[in-house]
């Protein structure tokens, strides 16, 4: 097995392979997000505007802001499109939903760059849609993303939010070249299998049940090794890729989720009853891995007033800087965007009784790889909050990071 440090380096040499020689700067693909106006109107196509707005009203809602937050988005989306266009750029304009179609594929071989204009959110389908897999090419089209309103919006997944006052300073250092490349590892998802089938995935950002559609991916069989240890003939690929993480458990979160993981490909079952499982990448450590595993200067305080000299007074200096303890703790939770390892966490762990098997079961480590097999009843496997397919008892799944799977991306830090 490779120590940390030299499968980061052994990494960084192959996704070199995939960075651009000779980019230039030509066609951009715009990718806006949806409004809750935008929303609003697509959930009730036969309203005017008067209604629709009458009608949020008598719901309660405050439609001045939210029409507020809409011309805000089109104002700052009209502004990255003339960008664009001031030097030179060719530019499509796509909404998230049009994104979503099958016919993104041929509009990403056309262009340059796509360029997620919102929040992290559209960021993610970008990153969704520029992907080999899912494309069913090698070509890698870099991605550059905007936030919209940065006052509303974290956005860590877009430039800095100063380049949201002037994106045409953004957009400018990329015409010419001042930038570097970037590459967020993402998790590959393979099924693994009886008869190679596929089960039929759900998108999740449409609020409603809506089958995606399917992108052909063709079984494959196991090597002797893999079918012996994981009890299965055949393997299937999803064609979609997780940039921030994916996610195991019971779509109910008050039914406990059962499952057995194997940890870079080890002899040892590891048995847990949880929450869930989230595995992450250094990209999604950021986000849902910090708030499963963060810690707050309550917990601090609380740690040090169970010691038994908690009065001492090196104890009681420490109680004085729990919330820089605290910030300190959950800093460290982070890694780095191109980091290959992958960091899963068991949520909300039962550790009583025969659980976990074996006891010295981890709720939180770094890994290559991870296998898991579910026990569960109504399961799901969710790529970035957004691509679901069912996950239940017998299903097994292999999560791991290839260097031809990163995104490619463009940093002006």
């Amino acid at each position: 097995m490779l120590k940390s440090k030299q499968l980061i380096q052994q990494f960084a040499k192959e996704y070199a392979k995939f960075t651009p020689t000779n980019f230039k700067l030509q066609r951009a693909l715009v990718v806006t997000k949806l409004s809750r106006y935008e929303f609003e109107q697509l959930r009730h196509p036969d309203l005017s505007r008067e209604q629709l707005e009458q009608k949020l009203r008598d719901r309660g809602t405050d439609v001045e802001m939210v029409l507020y937050l809409h011309n805000l988005h089109k104002d700052f989306e009209r502004r990255i499109v003339q960008s664009f266009q001031d030097v030179g750029c060719e530019v499509k304009l796509a909404s998230r939903l049009e994104f979503r179609s099958s016919l993104s594929k041929d509009v990403m071989n056309w262009a340059d760059v796509i360029v997620p204009v919102g929040g992290d959110g559209t960021f993610l389908l970008s990153a969704g849609r520029a992907s080999p897999l899912f494309a069913l090419s090698q070509q890698k089209t870099p991605i550059v993303g905007f936030n919209s309103d940065p006052q509303h919006s974290e956005g860590r997944l877009m430039l800095p939010k100063h380049y949201s006052e002037n994106p045409a300073d953004a957009v400018s250092r990329i015409k010419s070249g001042d930038f570097k490349w970037m590459h967020r590892s993402r998790i590959r998802t393979t099924l693994l299998g009886i008869n190679g089938k596929i089960p039929e995935s759900t998108d999740l950002f449409r609020h409603t049940v809506t089958k995606m559609e399917q992108v052909t991916t063709s079984p494959e069989m196991l090597d002797e090794h893999m079918a012996s240890k994981y009890k299965a003939k055949m393997k299937r690929v999803l064609p979609y890729l997780a940039l921030n993480e994916v996610f195991i458990g019971e779509q109910l979160s008050s039914r406990v989720s059962h499952l057995q993981l194997v940890l870079n490909h080890q002899d040892v079952v590891n048995k847990t009853k949880c929450s869930g499982l989230c595995v992450s990448t250094g990209t999604g450590s950021t986000s849902w891995h910090t708030s499963i595993n963060r810690i707050t200067g309550r917990d601090v305080e609380d740690l040090l007033r169970s010691l038994p000299n908690s009065n001492a007074a090196d104890v009681a200096q420490l109680r004085e800087n729990v919330e820089e303890i605290a910030q300190r703790y959950n800093q460290s939770l982070l890694f780095a965007a191109d980091d290959p390892r992958l960091c899963y966490s068991i949520r909300e762990q039962i550790c009583v009784g025969v659980w976990p098997s074996p006891k010295n079961f981890k709720e939180r480590d770094f890994v290559q790889n991870v296998f898991v097999k579910s026990h569960c009843i109504d399961a799901n496997l969710v790529i970035d909050g957004s691509i679901s397919y069912p996950f239940n008892d017998g299903a097994k799944a292999l999560l791991e990071v290839w260097p031809e799977d990163a995104l490619l991306t463009i940093s002006l830090d």
